[in-house]
């Protein structure tokens, strides 16, 4: 018997592909209604994925989440946000094989049914 199988070469995710799973896994949980663009700064005038309200920093080898989202009015904040962090953080260990180090949930607005824009 060999004493351990070591494949050469490199696995590489995407970017990209971080935060499609951030994204989707979100929109899923229930009392999300959407995102909402990130707040922005001079600080962060250049970087990428501000304008669909997830951001995704890998450091170390580790999943930092920044997700920008508008929540349903008939739900627990609480709730929503924590049920947020454990799904996205499940979907991407289980699909990437990555820790994840935080998922910050930022809640930007309620949607109203009714409420409309003037």
């Amino acid at each position: 018997m060999t004493d351990s199988m070591s494949t050469p070469g490199k696995t590489t995710i995407a970017p990209d592909v971080l935060t499609t799973i951030a994204r989707l896994t979100t929109l899923s949980v229930e009392g999300v209604s959407r995102f909402c663009p990130e707040p922005t700064g001079v600080s962060r005038l250049f970087r990428k994925g501000l304008k669909d309200g997830v951001r995704i920093e890998v450091e170390d080898d580790k999943v930092y989440a920044d997700l920008y989202v508008v929540l349903n009015d008939d739900v627990n904040i609480r709730d929503v946000s924590r049920n947020i962090q454990m799904k996205v953080a499940r979907a991407i260990s289980d699909m990437v094989g990555m820790q994840v180090g935080l998922v910050n949930i930022h809640i930007e607005d309620i949607d109203y049914p009714g409420d409309t824009e003037a």
